[in-house]
């Protein structure tokens, strides 16, 4: 039963770091990959740089996308478009109307 009790701290360290910091990262991982499979044309983004644009082609083969802003017509990878930063402007956008 000693040795339990020595060994029981580092128990609860492992447990909390897992539940405050592993876990949530890992669900938010998931939740970004199925955003990106989830895409679809007409979409409005953000990109992790903080570029606006509407999706206009979407190419499974490289899992990249075409964007279209105000400076033209932009090739990105699905990676790079932000989950968070695309539902507040989804939302937003959404309120206004």
């Amino acid at each position: 039963m000693g040795d339990i009790g020595q060994f029981l701290p580092m128990i609860l360290i492992f447990a909390v770091a897992y539940f405050f910091m592993i876990r949530p990262q890992m669900k938010r991982q998931k939740d970004e990959k199925r955003f990106a499979a989830e895409l679809k044309r007409g979409d409005r983004i953000i990109t992790k740089s903080g570029l606006h644009g509407k999706v206009l082609e979407l190419n499974d083969k490289d899992h990249s996308c075409v964007l279209e802003t105000m400076a033209g017509k932009l090739k990105f990878d699905r990676s790079a478009i932000s989950l968070e930063m695309s539902k507040k402007l989804n939302v937003t956008a959404t309120a206004k109307k």
